[in-house]
């Protein structure tokens, strides 16, 4: 078994007729449209059914086609066919956003009596949830009527096109045990867990380097893009920049409010963990560019393979549909994780919802952070899995539940890596691995929440140059870590590709969010056993058509607008705190 091989290059079909197909589907959506009236009788309900079905089968060969396109464009930054055939998708997609929102337009437009009886019906019990959902937040949700769709295609997303285009051209050369390597961003990235210290700081300037002289191609990017949003946002009349990635995330404000708050005040822990870890490298602050650096002299070079078999052998210990999903994946085809350049500098996962397939991209250089990374992939995979058979419609979960699962199995992976740990120093090198999670999830999410909030604020009332870009994310930094990093990246704006998304607002929150859920979920399997894993599967499932408050209520019966919830998530992460502290000391004696 360990001498089996597992393939690095996925498999991927990119053949066929995708758009032709997308294309068919949306002219038959617009021609039922035509006929389609704002809903007056009960009876209507069988026509809003017949829609809904349309809907759905435009969004899953959407999606395919778009994950196709992704795939494509990542495992390749120079395939200019992925970039022409991005732009149909672009231009097919801006015409299913505009037959959606015409049709939530007419459902809004129901008057109450009429609506409550529409449904309440059987027909449309399913669907209750999205529609209500749709019919209250039309204005929050999709983009102003008015608005040119080519120019959102040619024009909004192909900023977020081109700053991924500008990263993958990037070569970093940077030498590596006494040879010059041109590398990736990607490749460049990661050396921040390489052993040796100087090629950690040497990378990190090299790269800030290259962030200084781009900066302000970089800041006008981010300014077109944060710009549209901003302005479609006024046209909505929406003001409050949080509005809109609240309501797709399906959280209330108090939640989020709850959850800063808790992680706000417990930082002094994790404070404690990095100035303990910086006077074990040397040193009164820790520098940035040693918080992935790795405390142990074992070598901890992992092959693929063994990555493999060890993901495999731990999902096992969870529950049997996890460890037979992730076993096909791999037999499969289905991961991209060979380290060459030309590849996208981002690990994603991309669902193929009409296949009943998911493809998991990253760059597999042999470190723990590769294998968690894989592992984390192979999460959002899992979850695109536990969808099956769910309607169309109620697929599209939100992103803060997008990152439990991932989470979830990464977690799996680097406790069972801790337990098997065969000294006190390795031991100690997996807290630290564990603990560097938290600190990202707890200190460098609330950075770029608190930058990017300052930051859209600040763009209100115009253009923000480069220099003072530099500026917010300094004093993101230095509140967000509370001054407890030397050395810190104020460019980490430039190369956060989550700013850049042109889909997504504010992709920081969810992974914090993911992060303590995924706690409690994972504290919970532990209770229970294998047997979890069907409760786990049930609760992921009705990740798409419940608001997140009201899926903890009857998953996990608790009220994640209260901040002892929250509390209870952060609790298990300062046992890593103490844990790690004392073993540091008892190794430092």
């Amino acid at each position: 078994m360990g001498e089996r091989k597992y393939q690095q290059v996925w498999k991927l079909d990119s053949k066929g007729s995708y758009n032709e197909k997308l294309t068919k589907l949306v002219k038959q959506l617009e021609d039922k449209l035509h006929h389609f009236t704002t809903p007056r009788i009960l009876e209507d309900a069988i026509h809003i059914t017949e829609l809904l079905t349309s809907i759905a089968e435009v969004r899953v060969h959407l999606s395919q086609t778009s994950s196709i396109v992704s795939c494509l464009m990542a495992q390749n930054s120079n395939d200019q066919t992925a970039v022409a055939l991005k732009g149909e998708v672009l231009s097919i997609n801006a015409r299913f956003d505009s037959c959606l929102q015409r049709f939530i337009i007419m459902l809004a437009d129901t008057n109450e009596s009429t609506w409550k009886k529409i449904i309440d019906s059987e027909l449309l019990r399913n669907y209750r949830f999205i529609l209500n959902e749709w019919k209250e937040n039309r204005l929050e949700i999709f983009d102003n009527e008015q608005i040119i769709t080519n120019f959102m295609a040619d024009g909004y997303h192909a900023w977020g096109d081109f700053y991924h285009a500008l990263i993958g051209k990037i070569i970093v050369n940077i030498g590596v045990e006494g040879k010059e390597n041109k590398l990736s961003v990607g490749q460049a990235i990661n050396l921040r867990s390489h052993p040796n210290e100087d090629v950690r700081r040497d990378s990190f300037f090299k790269l800030e380097g290259i962030w200084e002289e781009n900066e302000e191609v970089f800041a006008k990017v981010l300014n077109h893009i944060s710009g549209y949003r901003l302005q479609d946002y006024h046209n909505r009349g929406v003001d409050d920049v949080l509005a809109v990635p609240l309501i797709r995330n399906r959280l209330k404000k108090e939640t989020l409010r709850a959850m800063w708050k808790v992680v706000d005040q417990s930082k002094q822990p994790f404070i404690d963990y990095l100035n303990q870890k910086a006077i074990m490298i040397g040193g009164k602050k820790l520098h940035a560019y040693n918080f992935w650096a790795p405390l142990s002299r074992v070598n901890h070079q992992i092959e693929y393979r063994d990555a493999v078999e060890f993901i495999l052998k731990q999902f096992s210990t969870f529950g049997d549909e996890m460890e037979s999903f992730s076993r096909q994946a791999f037999e499969k085809g289905w991961i991209e994780a060979e380290d060459r350049s030309n590849k996208s500098t981002v690990a994603f996962c991309a669902g193929f919802p009409v296949s009943e397939e998911s493809r998991v991209f990253m760059t597999y250089g042999g470190s723990i952070t590769n294998v968690l990374t894989l592992a984390h992939e192979l999460g959002h995979a899992f979850h695109n899995y536990a969808m099956k058979g769910v309607d169309g419609i109620n697929r599209q979960y939100p992103m803060c539940i997008a990152e439990t699962a991932s989470t979830f199995s990464e977690m799996i992976i680097l406790d069972a890596a801790k337990s098997k740990a065969k000294s006190d120093e390795e031991k100690l090198f997996f807290l630290d691995e564990k603990l560097k999670r938290s600190v990202m999830n707890f200190m460098n999410m609330h950075v770029r929440f608190l930058f990017e909030k300052k930051f859209y604020e600040e763009r209100k009332t115009g253009i923000v140059p480069s220099e003072r870009l530099n500026e917010l994310m300094e004093e993101a930094l230095n509140k967000g870590y509370e001054g407890s990093l030397a050395s810190v990246s104020v460019h980490s704006w430039v190369w956060t590709p989550h700013f850049y998304l042109t889909k997504v607002p504010f992709y920081n929150f969810p992974y914090t969010f993911g992060y303590l859920f995924a706690l409690c979920l994972y504290a919970k399997s532990k209770e229970v056993g294998k047997e979890f894993e069907m409760s786990y599967l049930e609760l992921l499932r009705d990740s798409g058509s419940m608001t997140m408050e009201a899926l903890v209520r009857k998953h996990l019966n608790e009220d994640i607008t209260k901040e002892d919830f929250w509390e209870k998530g952060i609790k298990l992460c300062l046992e890593d705190v103490e844990e790690f502290i004392m073993l540091s000391h008892k190794l430092t004696k």
